[in-house]
């Protein structure tokens, strides 16, 4: 049975629109919107099997996106259309368990079973058994410099099907639409299509491959990789060696802005930190911490949904706050940020207080609510004829000893601390990975 076949199976292709549709997403050039796919798959399937068998199936162009890298600098999303989001997971979902196999452990970005805090972990591992000199290499837009040629010349080491080979070249080749024109695409990856990890992984496979070779000791996710080592001048050497293999043999820039030999103290990986730990016996160690950009933008986010003028209801604005503050702390889970969770919480109980204050409105219902909150009525009075601003009030005791945290809980809160207790890991916790 050739690729396609498999591609093309009626299961493959139901559970490939089924994923495109749970994933959800923006809607490509032709405007098809996820919740129009599975209908349109079921009305036009075997014509739609047909042409690509024929080899007559031309992906629409891609819908460019810029998003703010949050450095103040824009990054390039292509947004295809949902029939080509649909195709992609289904020729992905048939070649990924070609090439899984033969990855490197060490290489932990967009895999099954996979995820950045087991890259974190490894990073910490390497360092606290002495690897402390990084060297850490960012590839300049990896995504927009992949060359074709060798992509699919990797690909047809395990791909001999020239159907499924002609349309992921079709898919690399297919131009974007940005800033209201079509822009010819002759390298690189489009960021944002299902295929897109997958073919990055392939290449990268590559460096995997060679450092390994030279039994040196990394951590890879996705673009992002480092390399530990136990002297300045051996960081320094394989660095250089690395930089060399890069240019030459994967045709890939690197950001020398941003690459470098780095020391523990001032080595990022993944949104991380590290410091040293001053525990009894663990000299030279070093602990997790958060680096403070993630800090600012998750203050943000949290700003952001408990903004007095979002018109949302309090459950609402709970539900939200949930889903992001669980989702931050579940990434960062590894790291040591009780103390500033806790100092987070009293300042998230005061937004909220100070959005229910707002809610209020007006001065009579102000008085009545505060009465029934257990105020006496002059002091009621008092307050909610107050001049202070609603900020200022959020932070007195008069909405501190009423809208108290117990009945906050009541209402749906969860505090950061809480749900940070549920789910990290006690120290020296951190699964072990082998060390070659």
């Amino acid at each position: 049975m050739q690729t396609i076949d498999k591609v093309l199976n009626a299961g493959n292709l139901t559970q490939a629109c089924y994923e495109v549709v749970r994933n959800k997403g923006a809607a490509g050039v032709d405007k098809m919107s996820v919740k129009e796919l599975k209908g349109h798959l079921d009305n036009n399937r075997e014509g739609l099997m047909e042409r690509i068998r024929q080899g007559d199936y031309i992906p629409q162009p891609i819908r460019g996106k810029e998003i703010s890298k949050g450095n103040g600098k824009m990054r390039l999303l292509g947004i295809p259309t949902v029939i080509d989001r649909m195709l992609q997971q289904a020729v992905s979902r048939v070649i990924m368990p070609q090439h899984e196999y033969m990855f490197s452990r060490y290489s932990y970005g967009f895999r099954p079973e996979r995820n950045p805090l087991q890259a974190v972990t490894m990073a910490l591992n390497y360092i606290n058994s002495g690897y402390q000199h990084i060297v850490d290499i960012d590839l300049k837009g990896f995504f927009d410099e992949v060359d074709h040629c060798l992509l699919m010349g990797l690909l047809y080491r395990k791909i001999k099907c020239p159907i499924t080979l002609q349309l992921i070249r079709r898919w690399l080749r297919v131009p974007i639409w940005s800033k209201g024109k079509l822009v010819k695409r002759r390298k690189g990856v489009p960021q944002g299509s299902p295929i897109s990890p997958l073919l990055s992984n392939i290449i990268l496979h590559e460096l995997d491959t060679e450092m390994e070779r030279r039994q040196l000791r990394f951590v890879r996710y996705a673009d992002d990789f480092s390399i530990y080592c136990k002297t300045k001048q051996e960081a320094r050497m394989i660095g250089n060696s690395i930089y060399i293999f890069l240019r030459d043999k994967l045709k890939l820039p690197i950001n020398r802005e941003k690459s470098g030999l780095r020391r523990p103290i001032n080595f990022k990986i993944l949104g991380y930190g590290f410091v040293p730990t001053y525990r009894k016996g663990e000299k030279g160690k070093y602990q997790l911490v958060v680096e403070e950009k993630r800090w600012k933008s998750f203050k943000a986010k949290l700003k952001e949904l408990t903004r007095k003028t979002t018109p949302m209801s309090f459950d609402e604005r709970i539900q939200k706050l949930k889903e992001v503050q669980r989702g931050w702390i579940n990434n960062f889970r590894l790291a040591s940020i009780h103390g500033k969770l806790n100092e987070l919480d009293g300042w998230l109980r005061n937004r909220l207080r100070y959005c229910i204050w707002h809610h209020w409105k007006k001065s009579e219902r102000k008085r009545k609510n505060l009465i029934k909150l257990g105020v006496e009525q002059g002091q009621a009075y008092a307050w909610s004829r107050s001049r202070m601003g609603g900020w200022a009030i959020a932070q007195s005791p008069i909405l501190g000893t009423t809208i108290t945290i117990s009945r906050l809980v009541k209402r749906g809160y969860e505090a950061l601390t809480t749900w940070y207790i549920k789910v990290a890991p006690k120290y020296k916790s951190y699964p072990l990975f082998p060390i070659v």
